[in-house]
């Protein structure tokens, strides 16, 4: 089976965001590919497989089948195109999350994903101890959204992650206006077994409908600030969020199981 290591989110290699992209005629059994994604030991791994005219894809942490993941979909696309369907302007992927169609866009990928409704709720008691600082607001969709109003906070969090399993959501984003950018955040997931996702893109459809409302425009760029770093364009709209950004291939290689 052939595999692809691809970094999301960026236009440079060791940017971004690694997920391994494995491309195969039919799925492995379940416990195959939740192996390979331990093996990987990437935030995720993707496993996409012909499905009529268009891509069945599934995606798995080092500790589990996920529903729903924009790196990995953005690195997917990328290795389609690149090997699989050069001449395909878009790309239709059967997921867990119902149909996500993206179109290649010049030398980006843009990815339509649902939107999550946000509820704005009072700031967990215990989330300074969570994060060393207390944000502004916080909204819960499928993930904790923690809002705070200094770039330079999100920065410099150092998150206990051990008291982090304690919080509402399956993932926790911390995010605030940027300098150079429309939001600037960051991603957690240790409920996942990723102490720190480098680049999150399903996160940015909890980040960007909340900019969008709070800015008045449908249009952003948001910069990841991990240490890797990346960079993701949305479009706001309709219930929706299309995200955007570029990839690049860091290595290809063969699964002999």
């Amino acid at each position: 089976m052939k595999q692809y290591t691809v970094d999301a989110f960026t236009d440079r290699v060791f940017g971004g965001n690694p997920a391994a992209v494995c491309v195969a005629d039919a799925f492995p059994s379940e416990d195959l590919m939740r192996n390979i994604a331990k093996e990987n030991n990437l935030s995720e791994t993707a496993f996409v497989v012909p499905q009529g005219d268009a891509f069945a894809l599934r995606w798995f942490t080092p500790e589990c089948e996920i529903d729903l993941c924009g790196h990995a979909t953005l690195a997917t696309a990328f290795v389609i195109d690149r090997f699989v369907a050069p001449s395909r302007a878009t790309l239709d992927f059967h997921t867990r999350s119902g149909i996500l169609r993206v179109r290649k866009q010049g030398g980006r990928f843009a990815m339509d994903f649902p939107a999550f409704a946000l509820e704005k709720i009072d700031i967990p008691a215990h989330i300074g101890n969570v994060l060393g600082i207390v944000p502004q607001e916080a909204y819960l969709g499928r993930d904790l959204l923690c809002v705070f109003e200094d770039e330079a906070q999100i920065r410099a969090a150092q998150p206990d992650f051990a008291a982090m399993l304690g919080l509402d959501g399956v993932l926790l984003h911390i995010t605030a206006p940027g300098k150079d950018y429309d939001c600037v955040s960051r991603s957690f997931a240790p409920k996942h077994g990723v102490n720190e996702d480098p680049v999150c893109g399903s996160g940015h459809c909890h980040i960007f409908p909340y900019w969008a409302e709070r800015l008045g425009k449908s249009e952003l760029v948001g910069h990841q600030a991990s240490k890797r770093g990346g960079v993701l364009h949305g479009q706001v709209g309709g219930g929706r969020v299309v995200l955007s950004g570029s990839a690049v291939l860091f290595a290809q290689s063969e699964i002999f199981v």
